[in-house]
């Protein structure tokens, strides 16, 4: 196998080789599309930001296109693969291709959906390539999980990265908007185009960068304002009065709340940014 360029990047050839050397059938469910283009990955490594003392996690790091380019910058990176034949395959890919820099690498097989701790140092940036079904679930689970995360960036579906880097008032904001927003400012970050993945997905992709902030309200009262989110989206066209009546009780209550927190009833869900789903939250246990 060829190491290809200095910085043991891998393209098209090495990637088809690769599947064919492990007998992989790429699924949709897992979203194996592998980026074949170096020049792709070195710009999404760029996006992140990576400071030469970060401890990346990443996320679906597949045949290891994109873990390459990172070792190239950070000082560790712990990948966190599903699938295990990927897993058992990443550290001999690194070690052939990027050798002096494949101590910097630990693999982890598990689902990051269900990840609680991480083998050495805390993570201070998060990169993931997300399949669009689990994309939403995986970032927000991983922001409560490990606070140490103060930025990262994430390649979802074009459409994922809308949702979750939209402003209130816009048509795509909604519930991954509204709870991405309680632990970190999230915006748009670039495109990606299909034609750069291998098989060739039938949508294009999008990047979107978060920067960690602190929460708007105490940090146990998380549940409390998610439940609101959840209520107030889940009939979006309705005001606040009537989308929060099962919430609150009846739509009286929901209105009384409502104005003790200094939020229009007539308004929507879509209207309001993360800090007045708070002071919902909060004026509901005060008058409680």
């Amino acid at each position: 196998m060829s190491t290809g360029a200095e910085d043991g990047l891998l393209g098209p050839a090495d990637v088809r080789r690769m599947v064919a050397s492990l007998a992989l059938r790429p699924t949709k469910t897992l979203g194996q599309n592998f980026v074949i283009d170096p020049n792709t990955v070195r710009r999404i490594v760029r996006a992140a930001g990576l400071g030469p003392n970060d401890v990346v996690l990443e996320v679906g790091p597949g045949l290891g296109s994109l873990t390459l380019g990172l070792l190239g910058t950070a000082s560790r990176v712990v990948a966190v693969e599903i699938d295990p034949v990927l897993a058992d395959a990443l550290a001999a890919t690194v070690e052939l291709r990027l050798p002096q820099r494949a101590g910097r690498l630990e693999v982890v097989t598990g689902d990051a959906l269900h990840l609680v701790e991480m083998p050495g140092p805390a993570p201070t940036t998060l990169v993931a390539n997300l399949p669009y079904n689990v994309a939403v679930p995986v970032l927000l689970h991983l922001l409560a999980g490990f606070p140490s995360l103060r930025h990262g960036l994430a390649m979802v579906q074009a459409e994922v990265a809308d949702r979750l880097s939209a402003a209130p008032g816009s048509r795509t904001y909604g519930v991954p908007s509204a709870k991405a927003a309680w632990w970190a400012d999230v915006r748009r970050a670039g495109s990606i185009p299909r034609t750069v993945f291998w098989p060739m997905p039938n949508v294009d992709s999008g990047l979107v960068r978060f920067i960690r902030r602190d929460p708007p309200a105490a940090p146990e009262s998380r549940d409390q304002v998610f439940a609101v989110i959840d209520a107030a989206f889940a009939h979006r066209r309705k005001t606040l009065r009537v989308a929060l009546a099962g919430w609150a009780g009846s739509a009286e209550q929901a209105e009384i709340v409502l104005r003790a927190a200094h939020i229009d009833p007539r308004a929507r869900g879509e209207q309001l940014d993360i800090t007045a789903f708070a002071a919902i939250a909060a004026a509901r246990s005060v008058l409680r």
